[in-house]
């Protein structure tokens, strides 16, 4: 008859130590072979809309992680246990290029995060995702619907509270549009027609996504060598 009695945890830790240089390394890919986005407008929004104003506004700031799109691992040897926010922010960690985002090496879940919606995501973004973020302690959840296919109104948030998500208020605008503010990203977010746009109330302005930038960038230049030409024509007389 074989012995069922349990092992003490001393003999248990010390087998695991012997174990330990025969264990196979476990592997965590930097990719889950799911397209970036469910269109090109979540894409461009996410890519354009959101990722880039929101790491040029805290571009000063080097503990503060903007990402997305970025698989995040929650259960140190389970590479199945992941995650991939649209857009996520973490204060007080370094600002550094990363593959993957372990959370038992970052010893901190994303503070915000922004997922943008559709008809067939809709179970995972109000169920499964919203519970597990609420587990893992995400503080802002927010979620934006961009073809107007099923959120009425298209943004919907949550924020931690007693380690619960309590809904975010959502005002209607003048415009008919909808906005609530993040505490934490010190942000309003406002839908504007299939955007969700950022807007600072320090500076009382949106922050600009990656096509104003470029504009702006373009009118800079042509004032730049309309004032160069100028100097050129006069340094002639």
């Amino acid at each position: 008859m074989v012995d069922q009695t349990p092992l003490p945890e001393e003999t248990l830790s010390q087998v695991a130590e012997l174990l330990a240089p025969y264990r196979t390394a476990v592997t965590y890919p930097d990719s889950d072979g799911e397209p970036m986005a469910e269109t090109d407008t979540h894409r461009d929004l996410m890519a354009d809309g959101l990722i880039y104003p929101l790491k040029e506004h805290f571009r000063a700031q080097p503990n503060v992680y903007v990402s997305g799109n970025l698989l995040l691992y929650y259960e140190e040897d389970n590479p199945r246990a992941s995650v991939a926010p649209d857009v996520f922010v973490v204060f007080g960690i370094p600002n550094r290029v990363r593959r993957v985002y372990k959370l038992w090496e970052e010893e901190k879940a994303p503070d915000v995060v922004i997922e943008l919606t559709s008809a067939s995501t809709r179970q995972k973004d109000l169920g499964d995702k919203r519970f597990l973020y609420e587990e893992l302690g995400v503080a802002e959840y927010f979620i934006f619907d961009p073809l107007h296919e099923y959120l009425e109104p298209p943004l919907r948030g949550f924020r931690l509270e007693d380690g619960f998500y309590a809904p975010i208020a959502v005002q209607q605008t003048p415009d008919g549009e909808w906005e609530m503010a993040s505490r934490l990203l010190g942000l309003t977010l406002r839908s504007v027609g299939g955007q969700l746009r950022l807007y600072d109330p320090q500076t009382g302005a949106y922050l600009r996504n990656l096509g104003e930038e470029a504009e702006a960038r373009r009118q800079a230049e042509e004032r730049l060598a309309a004032l160069e030409a100028e100097l050129a024509r006069l340094k002639q007389k």
